[in-house]
């Protein structure tokens, strides 16, 4: 088996491909990436079978970039070669395994709106040496990690995750403890997870839209990847796209409730089935009744929230940058896409500005934003 790489990513997903692998190929050209990605699949889909299968090729896989730049047309056609092996955790658990404690440095992990979902069948008795991998991600990671504590503890380690969830790294981190203290495991691996690993507060912003077949992705110019400056933490490259912040919170809230909540809010005018139902967004926004909708949520609803926590200015300037991406003609960003897992998105990006808005503007009406969550729970 070739030497273990120092990134192992859980997750095999468009956004990823677009992403994490393709700055660290960017990185790599430039000698500015630690080194090669191992990713594991950890679903059943078939379509991420074939997907997995197709990761190592010599030659790599497309990435093409697409949109306006200063208003100007661009199209790039990239090869990401970062991706040296690809392992599917059902399959082949005992590799992962192993390549966990063979030099692992950084774990990336983006497993999807429900991957942090635990399950009753995933017990303490998956420790095992020659256990099968558990179902969940944070059950797979807690073997991983305990593994990786009993064979080589003081080797550094960070976890990056990229979900979408606020203070991502924090939530993790509670989510494996708690998971281990119910497995009962030793309090000196508790200790060694809190004080050994480095759990990443991190936030990911790019539209992708497309995925190529068999493996391949569509994106648009802009990216972004902010992660909390803490001691210890170990990037899996250096790239223009990757900042460094001492408050994530500003960032992820501008994502959150103006790009990722105009998404949700498209997705539920969709979703009352008198559209296309490949509508994407571009053609949402060019439809005078959603797009109307949508903007006067913006402006009423959320801006004055931003404005009323001393954020305003940059709301607006991040706003106006926003709507040229979601009138991206070269993007076909499906509605149908956007609103899977709809509910928790739901949760997560429009009960916390109304929650916002009850601490800082009391007195602010958002009749929309509160009829979109009082439909989730009908």
């Amino acid at each position: 088996m070739r030497p273990a790489n120092p990134i192992l990513q859980f997750g095999t997903s468009r956004f990823l491909q677009a992403h994490v692998d393709f700055f660290v190929s960017q990185a790599m050209d430039h000698g500015q990436a630690l080194g090669g990605i191992t990713v594991v699949q950890t679903t059943s889909s078939a379509t991420s079978s074939v997907r997995t299968q197709a990761f190592t090729r010599p030659k790599g896989f497309p990435v093409v970039v697409r949109g306006l730049v200063d208003g100007q047309p661009v199209e790039q056609h990239h090869d990401c070669h970062a991706i040296r092996k690809a392992f599917n955790a059902n399959n082949d658990w005992p590799l992962v395994r192993t390549e966990m404690c063979a030099g692992v440095q950084v774990v990336v992990p983006n497993t999807g709106d429900s991957g942090w979902a635990l399950f009753p069948e995933d017990g303490p008795h998956l420790l095992a040496a020659d256990a099968s991998a558990p179902r969940s991600f944070p059950a797979k990671l807690l073997v991983l990690l305990h593994g990786r504590w009993t064979q080589c503890p003081s080797a550094p380690l960070t976890v990056l995750p990229c979900e979408l969830v606020s203070r991502n790294g924090s939530r993790l981190h509670e989510l494996v403890e708690a998971l281990a203290r119910e497995w009962k495991c030793p309090p000196a691996f508790l200790a060694w997870l809190g004080e050994a690993v480095v759990w990443g507060n991190s936030l990911v912003d790019r539209i992708v839209s497309e995925a190529i077949v068999p493996v391949g992705a569509v994106a648009e110019p802009y990216a972004l990847w902010a992660i909390e400056r803490q001691p210890g933490l170990c990037l899996p490259c250096q790239h223009p796209a990757i900042v460094l912040t001492d408050d994530l919170s500003r960032i992820e809230r501008l994502k959150l409730h103006l790009l990722n909540l105009g998404h949700t809010v498209l997705a539920d005018l969709w979703l009352d089935g008198s559209h296309d139902p490949d509508m994407t967004v571009l053609q949402a926004m060019n439809h005078p009744a959603m797009r109307g909708v949508l903007e006067a949520i913006w402006q009423h609803e959320v801006l004055p929230v931003f404005d009323a926590m001393g954020e305003g200015d940059e709301a607006a300037s991040y706003l106006y940058t926003l709507r040229d991406r979601l009138l991206n003609p070269y993007l076909v960003h499906r509605l149908a896409d956007i609103a899977q897992n709809h509910a928790a998105k739901k949760d997560r990006r429009i009960a916390p500005v109304v929650e916002l808005a009850e601490r800082y503007a009391p007195t602010l009406e958002q009749p929309h934003l509160r009829a979109m969550l009082q439909r989730e729970t009908a």
